[in-house]
């Protein structure tokens, strides 16, 4: 009896490893549960839907270098750190980039916005020279300690210098005012 019960412990400890391997999925959206980002290996830390007036916009994944409960530790972290968003739909450039300055209008003291406006609107002719994300395109956006990178399906569009900007720029999803609620808590690994 006692060697039946190591080959279904060994089976039964094998299905836990492999459960803990698979990627996480948001509304049909397999999530990758780690990538890399220049020399730096990023986990997840959430990911959830993006919704607008009860339109699926994005599945919203941030990976980080350590895993944060908190925005403040996500801002203050020095590694690198992704925002990715699968497209669940058509959207032109100016749409998406719009929503972004939305975001940092409502989480942005008016000094703040004045200060960062070159590197806001450097942001926003990138995000236009995409012209038309598609239903299932990849929009990463990289914040490390120099500023920000900004890809379309695994290719790079551009950059933009500051490491405060970056800060700022993850507060559109992270800050008091985040675009989505509840994406902000899947994003911090809040479930509930």
């Amino acid at each position: 009896m006692r060697l039946a019960a190591k080959p279904r412990a060994l089976l039964l400890a094998l299905c836990l490893a492999i459960g803990a391997v698979q990627a996480a999925e948001v509304a049909g959206v397999k999530i990758d549960d780690a990538v890399k980002v220049g020399g730096s290996d990023l986990v997840l830390n959430g990911a959830g839907l993006r919704s607008k007036l009860f339109i699926k916009v994005y599945v919203g994944a941030l990976y980080v270098g350590q895993k944060a409960s908190t925005p403040a530790a996500i801002y203050a972290s020095p590694a690198p750190r992704r925002m990715l968003m699968r497209m669940l739909r058509d959207m032109d450039a100016e749409t998406l980039h719009g929503a972004l300055d939305d975001g940092l209008r409502n989480n942005l003291t008016a000094a703040e916005l004045v200060a960062m406006q070159g590197q806001a609107e450097q942001l926003g002719t990138l995000m236009k020279g995409i012209g038309k994300v598609r239903e299932g395109d990849a929009v990463a956006i990289d914040f490390t300690a120099d500023g920000l990178t900004f890809s379309l399906n695994n290719q790079v569009r551009g950059a933009v210098a500051g490491a405060d900007f970056a800060r700022a720029l993850l507060r559109v999803w992270l800050g008091d005012k985040p675009a989505d609620a509840s994406l902000k808590k899947a994003l911090l690994g809040n479930r509930d």
